[in-house]
């Protein structure tokens, strides 16, 4: 079971994930469901699910952890670049949605556990560089499905290519995130509305990170070559330690919604797998 050290940062405390009790970090998309089962991919081509234990909103431990490899179509594990998981979303039915990089494309599973069907990816997703494709993907909640690249240019300079839709019914548009930042998970909000993760990495200033908020009307409003921009709703500079977050949820706890972010350790000593928890106001 990974520790259940609660490391104490700025304003939020955070749950260090123990990589060596798991089996593997490089842990990219999110998904915490309302009875608190956390569920994450990793771009090792691996899952991870488990309960998230909480006191108050701190997150404590992770229990009942089970993983497992992700799959292809027969059903053999996926193997190297064909395994690079970076975003997890689920359909009403169940049916869990991951995102891949290096090899552009979508699969969908009935268990994490089963075979990975192809669904049609976005239109010129493939043009993508290597590691800079596919990194945010989320089923709204009207039924469309959002998905944005890393590092693909988008129609309007400073921007990336984005997508609303789903299999032969995508719309192109465009993610403008902050100079120097690119868009690296997103998340449905009940409203219709949604989340962006934006990360931002230099050399000599690190990792840092920003959660973008898309209000339901702007997506509504969307139409093709349209530029979706959101507003700040939280900086990690001013709230979380500063490391490689890739991943968001978002449930609902204690007659509120939280946002649960994960960061991304590379399998590098130098970095941590980290999960935070936080209250959101989106007034």
């Amino acid at each position: 079971m990974p520790s259940r050290r609660a490391l104490l940062f700025s304003v939020l405390p955070v749950l260090e994930l123990d990589r060596g009790a798991i089996g593997f970090g490089g842990l990219s998309g999110l998904h915490l469901a309302q009875d608190l089962t956390l569920t994450a991919v990793s771009d090792l081509g691996r899952w991870l699910t488990a309960r998230l234990v909480v006191e108050g909103l701190v997150p404590r431990a992770l229990v009942d952890v089970r993983t497992g490899y992700l799959r292809d179509g027969a059903g053999l594990p996926l193997q190297g670049r064909e395994g690079d998981a970076e975003c997890l979303a689920r359909l009403p039915d169940g049916t869990w949605l991951v995102g891949f990089e290096r090899w552009h494309r979508i699969r969908a599973y009935r268990s994490l556990n089963g075979a990975g069907d192809y669904v049609e990816a976005p239109p010129g997703l493939e043009a993508a560089p290597p590691n800079g494709g596919l990194e945010s993907l989320a089923v709204l909640a009207d039924g469309r499905w959002l998905a944005i690249a890393e590092y693909l240019e988008g129609p309007v300079r400073g921007t990336a290519m984005a997508w609303l839709g789903g299999p032969r019914r995508w719309v192109s548009m465009a993610y403008r995130p902050a100079q120097d930042f690119a868009a690296t998970d997103a998340c449905a909000l009940p409203d219709g509305g949604a989340l962006v993760l934006e990360r931002h990495f230099s050399i000599f200033g690190g990792f840092s990170a920003r959660l973008m908020h898309l209000p339901a009307a702007m997506i509504r409003a969307a139409r093709p070559g349209t530029v979706l921009e959101g507003r700040q709703i939280l900086s990690t500079r001013d709230a979380l330690p500063p490391e490689n977050w890739e991943g968001v949820s978002v449930t609902r706890m204690q007659g509120g919604l939280v946002a649960a972010l994960v960061s991304d350790d590379n399998e590098r000593s130098f970095q941590r797998g980290l999960v935070a928890l936080f209250p959101l106001d989106l007034g």
